[in-house]
């Protein structure tokens, strides 16, 4: 038998089948261990669905019959009837459950693995008829028949629904937590455990206008400002190697090439055994902070410097100032004194005219007197002695003016009926006016008291009258009113000194001439006066402004040039009872002693001798002392019987006051009577003690002897 030789050409044949053969070898060894670690990945991904995941069922798809078998829970989970299933349908009518999103994707995935009779491993959806959406896993295996035909598809299903679900939440929060760091104002960033920087937010570039490649790594040091860099690299190194805090501020270019100061701060994360996972920082720029505490720096090195140089400004403005407050001080004083020779002038030429004419008539009356007394002519010397007190009562009411004005007129305030006072002056009010002016008084229903001094309210009415009646030298009307009325804090916060609260206000209104502005915003002042000299002082109003003020009430203005004036005053209400309006007491019989004991000082002789005289008259033991004193040594000799102390107020040595106050302790109970021109007002501080009165001179002796027998008799 013939044996075959290799020729060289077979033998590189061989050598060549070899080759091929060992290359197929090869790739089907690759695709072996693909395949396995396929298969691998596969199971471990069952496993882990199968660890958190709900079993659904099993199926069985015989793949030649194209029938698909299935538990009732799969059939229930793709929408299909239990008992139409257990005897097997289509596929399609399993694909048609799934959601139209993924279906192509699923059914691409089932025909590779009949194609290749490999393994089927997919998470798909499935959309319930009531539109209700479910995730499964479908796990299955193709199995091949002798001839290499894919025959039978089994399968199992689970319910992924849950996990899914969590993923996506966590995908959110995830995506919420890039939003929320893309737009807080600080850059947050992310390093590994090596400190290299892996991830930089949108906030980079808007902040430094580098992109953020620019950051990743090592290179962002690249970014500090070339002075800061070596200590900027050292803290980041010393911090990601000790695993502590990392705090820095250095400066960083940006993109326009300018430098802005950074301030970086990191924290490592760790796992559950410490060791070091990476790093969360966060890099703010603060160049505007470190600007302004660099430019506050600045200014604290110059305001020492500044502080000196605005104290000695201050110093040189305070020594002007002073200056200027002294000379103006001086101005001011000589401003108050010409102010005050002016008013001195003002009443020298008004007053002393009115008190020379009163004066004049006085001494012409006394001196007629005389001559017809010398010359035995008595039945006129009643009319001379008329005319002479008639002058002094016309010099008391002046100067009682002149004190109301001041505030030194005492008052002997009483509840009065302001009507009933108005109606008991209506005659002289007529009588005042003239046939030519109308007079109204309304009457005053259910008016409220008011605590005043009657004799004070009479002059202050016969003062308005008189004045509207000079208003109207042609004729008129002058109405009198008096109405009760509450005044708010609205109505009196536009007025100065005016207090809240109920009074009874009197108004005299009249249709004269009218004031002007600037004439009424000088009513009050004293001695101003529109009328020609000789017929008016410039004290009525002054004179009803200081009595009203007295009072605790105040005085309103309201007038128009043409059309005329009205003056309110309002006097506070008195809540007690009101006694009758008294009157004159005219030719009633002088009331006489009783065999009382006076003491009478006073350091006038003749007023003195004069009050001696007339109480002894009237029946009175009297006992004299000429200053305060004196009197009080005979208060303290205890000698003699004293029932009344007859005193003046302005007494050299001790004043009245003092004189009755130290009678008292040694006489407790001393009735005691003040005369007095005026009162100081530190002498009637304290007002009356009981058993105290006062008479205001001028007085005639029937007005003395009934305050004395009043007083006995109280």
């Amino acid at each position: 038998m013939w044996k075959s030789v290799a020729t060289p050409l077979d033998l590189i044949a061989q050598s060549e089948r070899l080759t091929v053969l060992e290359a197929d070898n090869a790739r089907l060894r690759e695709a072996l261990r693909e395949a396995e670690a396929a298969l691998r990945a596969s199971e471990e991904r069952y496993q882990l669905i199968l660890g958190v995941s709900e079993f659904v069922g099993t199926w069985d798809w015989d793949i030649l019959n194209d029938r698909l078998l299935a538990n009732e829970r799969v059939a229930e989970f793709f929408g299909l009837d239990a008992a139409q299933v257990a005897s097997g349908v289509p596929l399609s009518s399993y694909v048609a459950g799934i959601h139209p999103e993924d279906r192509e994707r699923v059914w691409e995935a089932v025909s590779r693995t009949v194609d290749s009779a490999g393994v089927f491993a997919e998470e798909y959806r499935l959309l319930g008829r009531d539109g209700s959406v479910r995730w499964v896993f479908a796990h299955g295996r193709c199995a091949r028949d002798e001839r290499g035909r894919s025959t039978r598809f089994p399968g199992v299903m689970f319910d992924i629904t849950g996990r899914r679900r969590s993923e996506e939440a966590l995908r959110e929060q995830e995506a919420y937590h890039l939003v929320e760091v893309d737009l807080t104002p600080q850059i947050s960033w992310t390093a590994d455990a090596e400190g290299r920087v892996d991830r930089v937010p949108a906030r980079w570039l808007e902040v430094t206008g580098h992109p953020s490649e620019d950051a990743l790594g090592d290179d962002w040091l690249r970014l500090a400002h070339p002075e800061d860099r070596a200590a900027t690299s050292a803290a980041w190194a010393r911090a990601v190697t000790s695993g502590n805090t990392y705090d820095a501020e250095y400066r960083m270019r940006v993109a326009d090439g300018r430098y802005r100061w950074m301030h970086s701060r990191a924290l490592p994360r760790r796992d559950a055994q410490g060791r070091i996972l990476g790093w969360h920082g966060i890099t703010q720029d603060v160049h505007d902070r470190r600007s302004a505490v660099d430019a506050l720096r600045e200014l604290n090195e110059t305001l020492e410097s500044r502080v000196a140089e605005r104290t000695h400004e201050l110093a040189a403005a305070n020594e002007r100032l002073q200056a200027e407050m002294g000379e103006r001080e001086r101005a001011e004083a000589a401003l108050r004194q010409a102010q005050k020779m002016e008013a001195v002038g003002q009443l020298t030429g008004g007053i002393a005219h009115d008190f020379n004419n009163l004066l004049s008539g006085i001494m012409g009356s006394l001196s007629l007197l005389e001559k017809r007394l010398e010359l035995g002519q008595v039945d006129q010397a009643g009319r001379y002695i008329r005319a002479a007190t008639s002058s002094v009562n016309r010099a008391a009411a002046l100067t009682h003016r002149l004190l109301a004005f001041s505030r030194r007129q005492p008052l002997e305030p009483r509840p009065v009926d302001a009507h009933k006072l108005i109606m008991s002056l209506e005659e002289l009010i007529r009588r005042t006016l003239g046939p030519s002016i109308q007079l109204e008084v309304p009457a005053g229903e259910s008016l409220w008291p008011t605590l005043c001094d009657p004799n004070q309210l009479e002059n202050a009415l016969l003062n308005l009258v008189i004045n509207a009646r000079d208003a109207m030298p042609s004729g008129g009307r002058l109405r009198l009113e008096t109405v009760n009325m509450h005044l708010g804090p609205d109505d009196v916060a536009a007025q100065r000194d005016e207090l809240p609260g109920d009074y009874v206000c009197i108004r005299v209104s009249d249709t004269g001439s009218g004031m002007t502005p600037d004439v009424i915003a000088r009513a009050f002042e004293p001695f101003f006066t529109t009328k020609p000299l000789g017929q008016g002082t410039g004290l009525g109003l002054s004179m009803i402004y200081g009595f009203v003020k007295q009072s605790e009430g105040h005085v309103r203005i309201d007038s128009r040039v043409g059309e005329g004036t009205s003056v309110a005053l309002f006097l506070p209400r008195f809540e007690g009872a009101v006694g009758e309006v008294g009157t004159a007491v005219g030719a009633a019989e002088t009331p006489r002693a009783e065999g009382e004991t006076v003491l009478v000082v006073e350091d006038e002789a003749l007023l003195r001798e004069l009050v001696v005289e007339i109480l002894g008259e009237l029946g009175y033991r009297t006992i004299e002392a000429e200053d305060g004193p004196a009197g009080l040594k005979v208060v303290q000799s205890k000698k003699q019987r004293i029932d009344l102390l007859v005193t003046d107020i302005g007494l050299p040595g001790l004043n009245g006051r003092q004189l009755a106050d130290a009678a008292r302790e040694s006489r407790p109970g001393l009735k005691v009577l003040f005369m007095t021109g005026y009162a100081e007002n530190a002498v009637f501080g304290n007002g009356l003690d009981s058993g105290m009165q006062m008479i205001t001179k001028p007085f005639n002796p029937d007005a003395l002897a009934s305050r004395v027998r009043e007083m006995f008799e109280a």
